[in-house]
């Protein structure tokens, strides 16, 4: 997630503790990697209207707010197919994820519509110009492949987790998901070398185009997830060839608009890849791929995503900058890491659990903090004023909606996922198949 991912508390047995000492959570750490991204991007947002120009400073060498999403990103990469692999199960893993996302995601729209309607929040000139596919894409959440910036800034990014749950599903279907190397050492180095020669709008280059795609994706992905919960192997055969061709969007249709956030395709690939590479570090941990291969497939990724802005920008400033972004991002992971069988802080994980509603909900605060307290000049003590009422927005709205919306909403996929198996019997989807060369 990354930033859709609950708390794991319960996906694994406690890890062993030291004599004398409490054991910690296993998962504990991923809370807290999750709950300090979001901080980051948080932060990232207000701090224009908080420390001034001392932001584009700081900008200038690290952008944070690509920073906190990398780490999303890697963290969503090393979490999505042990929950996918833990349940053994298509059916089971998007009913946990459909009634993950979608309640919060739903509530933090009309939350958004409120506020325009209120005149305290502009809608986006993309969903002006092009409601139709702007509307469909939200449905999907894929609208930043469809080339319209979301109805909330941040909901980029949720493009990029549907993909990739998309993609890593169609490859567990097929007996493929232990290939995660190759994935990401194939999109790296697509990335890389490809780079500039990426079509960037092969599906979107006029609006009609784009009305046509966010269509022919709500029917695909609306044909996938039903089979998916129909559970009939046939059906989930083909569900899962679709979901591989998902890949197709960041490859060849990553920028379509000039509202796109993606500079270009390769772009997009390459954040694709960092999801894989935390696919890559959990085969490591437990011994399911080649050692040698999986650090091999970091090492493209990281260089991919250190030296492709150079290779197509041509200013070598870059190549320093996103080198240092980069290896901050691995650098927060390992630790991370390294530290995840201490006890972690009550707060992280507390920020942990309400990180996707604090993601959703604090570009919303942020709109309404500066309708109702900015100034045309402000002043510290204005800055200051703006911090207060964007943070005790952001994390009243988060805990509201994880409170009564996705934990509600979680409650409602385990009974779904009850009456399903009542219903049609056991998932037996999957097939039985193991790539060569796993182990």
């Amino acid at each position: 997630m990354t930033i859709t991912n609950p708390p794991l508390r319960s996906a694994e047995a406690v890890a062993p503790a030291a004599p004398g000492t409490a054991p910690a959570p296993r998962m504990a750490w991923l809370d807290a990697l999750r709950g300090f991204a979001a901080l980051v991007v948080a932060w990232y947002h207000i701090s224009p209207s908080v420390i001034g120009h001392l932001h584009f400073s700081i900008h200038h060498y690290v952008d944070l707010g690509r920073y906190g999403v990398m780490l999303f990103f890697l963290v969503s990469g090393y979490v999505i197919p042990m929950s996918l692999e833990r349940h053994g199960s298509p059916r089971k893993f998007w009913v946990g994820r459909l009634f993950r996302i979608y309640p919060a995601f739903l509530a933090t729209v009309v939350v958004a519509l409120v506020l325009v309607q209120a005149g305290l929040m502009d809608l986006p000139p993309a969903l002006r110009e092009q409601t139709v596919a702007g509307t469909l894409g939200h449905v999907t959440m894929l609208q930043e492949f469809v080339g319209v910036r979301g109805l909330l800034w941040p909901f980029w990014t949720l493009s990029f987790e549907m993909v990739f749950y998309l993609v890593v599903a169609g490859l567990f279907v097929w007996g493929l998901h232990r290939l995660s190397a190759w994935w990401a050492a194939g999109l790296a180095l697509i990335a890389l070398l490809g780079g500039p020669a990426l079509p960037d709008a092969l599906f979107g280059a006029t609006a009609a185009d784009r009305r046509l795609t966010a269509a022919v994706l709500v029917l695909v992905m609306g044909f996938s997830l039903i089979a998916y919960l129909n559970g009939r192997r046939a059906l989930v055969a083909v569900a899962g060839v679709l979901g591989l061709g998902f890949v197709m969007l960041p490859l060849f249709n990553a920028h379509t608009t000039r509202w796109s956030t993606s500079v270009a395709s390769w772009q997009a690939v390459v954040m694709l890849s960092i999801m894989f590479a935390g696919t890559v570090i959990y085969r490591l941990q437990h011994g399911q791929i080649n050692r040698a291969g999986g650090f091999a497939a970091l090492g493209a990724v990281f260089v991919a995503s250190a030296v492709s802005p150079w290779v197509d920008s041509g200013d070598r400033f870059d190549l320093v900058r996103w080198t240092l972004i980069t290896g901050l991002v691995a650098g927060t992971f390992a630790l991370g890491f390294a530290l995840r069988h201490r006890r972690v802080p009550a707060l992280l994980t507390w920020l942990g659990a309400i990180s996707y509603s604090v993601y959703l909900m604090h570009y919303a605060a942020l709109m309404v903090a500066g309708r109702l307290v900015g100034e045309p000049h402000p002043t510290p003590l204005v800055q200051a004023k703006v911090g207060i009422v964007f943070a005790v927005l952001t994390f009243g709205a988060a805990w509201l909606t994880y409170r009564f919306v996705e934990q509600p909403g979680q409650a409602l996929g385990r009974r779904f996922q009850r009456y399903l198996d009542e219903r049609l019997g056991p998932d037996r989807s999957r097939r039985q198949t193991t790539p060569t060369g796993s182990r």
